[in-house]
């Protein structure tokens, strides 16, 4: 649908188990049973889609309310891509 801007969402936190380690969150997703080494941005896009889903944009507009941003959409959009292909986004 021309116009239609795909919708993304994160399980719930209960879903996952995470820990820090330094820079690092090393998180073990109960679904797949997998356990992920993730960077920023991935933690705070996690969190942000655990509170609603969301299109690109509005994940950008909720996560530069409480994170400062660098890269631009581009860089967020491949970050985003990045987590649904590990299975812990879906696109909607």
């Amino acid at each position: 649908m021309p116009g239609h801007e795909p919708r993304f969402r994160a399980d719930p936190a209960d879903a996952v188990r995470s820990a820090q380690l330094e820079a690092l969150t090393i998180l073990f997703h109960r679904p797949s049973g997998m356990t992920h080494v993730l960077a920023p941005p991935g933690p705070q896009i996690l969190e942000i889609l655990r509170a609603g889903e969301a299109t690109l944009n509005e994940l950008r507009d909720r996560m530069s309310e409480r994170f400062e941003l660098t890269g631009g959409d581009d860089a967020l959009a491949v970050r985003l891509e990045e987590l649904v292909t590990a299975g812990l986004v879906e696109r909607l």
